[in-house]
């Protein structure tokens, strides 16, 4: 693509007709346009314009200043393009539309087996846990986290997640460690069962330290009209299971890395909380993609709701799925700690209850089902991976404010 800047008294004459021949517009500037980057069926962008030249009216170049001068990199664009195209084609599913090159991508719900579809949306990022990536030179695992704190929060709501597009950004490129992010987003997808799309690679000098990068993901998911979650039948006696987080997931960084700093701990130091791992070892677990787990769990008939555990831990993440005079009670004794909070509470003379507020504390998602159904909805869950313990149940607390009782925090985690 390229674009024209004419001075106005020519400008109208070369919109109006095509040009066979330069000198029929007084130019004043040459643009050598964007090149749009092809992520499996859909389309993105990088980079903004190639060269800026100027002419004089017999064509001499009087001044030049190339984009590569100005800290962008086409060729490395373009390599980026070539590595991730493979990655982006091994996402695909029924309901993807459409060959390359369009201006955005495509989706047929009718080819991928909907009939009163509800579309639901989601957008997230990573967070600081980007700097262990960064700092260690290890990118492979944050993509994956990129679509998990997305499809998580899709499938909450009973909805399948169809299609993911993410946003890099950067300073530099770097084509290795920018394929890296996008193998670990491709990964991140074919877990979740969805299709890569599009996206954006954004190379802007000035704006990033160097090495520095940031993520964003999109996703889009569709339920049937009857099965979307919360079910507003939840009720008290109703049991809560709580499902396993793979470690930290993606959030808490900010705090993890101040108290590693505070130790003059190096994140390839050695941890103490696996024998033969380093600190990133331990940090980095990608965070766990419950989709095809709890879609399996829906199947039964029998869920009522489900809510991811993010950022404010239990206390915040599962009165977002109950009916007002809900509250949950949980037995913070059903299930064991996992070594990493433990080590954050004692290390970091944390309080349970802010533990409980800053972490997911080893229940990365929960399900709640009533006493009737929720064996059934545990063995889906087990069936499908999970490893699953019953850990509270629904009250009535229309008369006081607290919608989660979190019980024996400090007995049972500071044991």
């Amino acid at each position: 693509m390229a674009c024209a800047a004419a001075r106005p008294e020519t400008a109208s004459a070369a919109s109006r007709a095509p040009v066979k021949n330069t000198e029929q517009i007084r130019w004043t500037a040459f643009i050598l346009a964007k090149p749009f980057v092809i992520l499996g069926s859909g389309t993105a962008a990088f980079g903004s314009c190639a060269h800026f030249t100027k002419f004089t009216q017999d064509g001499a170049v009087i001044n030049t200043n190339s984009y590569k001068k100005a800290g962008v990199d086409i060729e490395a664009g373009a390599d980026l393009v070539e590595r991730i195209k493979p990655l982006a084609g091994s996402t695909d599913r029924s309901g993807v539309m459409g060959g390359l090159g369009g201006f955005g991508g495509l989706f047929d719900l009718k080819a991928a087996g909907f009939k009163d579809p509800i579309l639901v949306a989601a957008t997230d990022g990573v967070g600081t846990k980007l700097k262990i990536a960064i700092e260690t030179g290890r990118h492979d695992t944050v993509g994956i986290d990129l679509v998990a704190m997305c499809v998580n929060d899709l499938v909450v709501q009973g909805a399948e997640p169809l299609f993911f597009l993410d946003y890099y950004a950067t300073g530099a490129l770097n084509p290795a460690a920018a394929a890296s992010v996008v193998d670990g987003i491709a990964e991140g997808c074919r877990q979740a069962g969805c299709a890569l799309i599009g996206g954006e690679t954004a190379e802007m000098p000035g704006m990033y330290a160097k090495g520095d990068y940031d993520l964003a993901g999109f996703a889009v998911g569709a339920a049937e009209r009857t099965g979307l979650l919360p079910r507003n039948d939840i009720a008290p006696g109703d049991r809560i299971l709580g499902i396993a987080s793979s470690g930290l997931h993606s959030n808490g960084f900010s705090l993890v890395r101040h108290m590693l700093a505070g130790l003059e701990t190096e994140f390839t130091d050695a941890s103490p909380l696996t024998s033969g791992s380093v600190w990133a070892d331990e940090l980095l677990i990608p965070t766990r993609i419950y989709v095809r787990s709890c879609l399996a769990a829906l199947k039964t008939g029998k869920l009522k709701g489900l809510a991811h555990i993010t950022g404010g831990g239990l206390p915040e993440n599962v009165p977002r799925v109950l009916p007002d005079g809900m509250a949950a009670r949980i037995d913070a004794g059903a299930w064991e700690l996992p070594p990493v909070f433990r080590w954050l509470m004692d290390e970091g003379d944390i309080a349970a209850a802010e533990l409980a507020r800053a972490f997911n504390c080893g229940i990365g998602m929960i399900a709640i089902a009533d006493s009737a159904g929720a064996g059934d909805v545990a063995k889906a869950l087990r069936d499908a991976g999970e490893t699953v313990w019953e850990i509270g149940t629904i009250e009535d607390v229309r008369d006081r404010g607290d919608r989660v009782m979190l019980d024996g925090l400090e007995s049972a985690w500071r044991g």
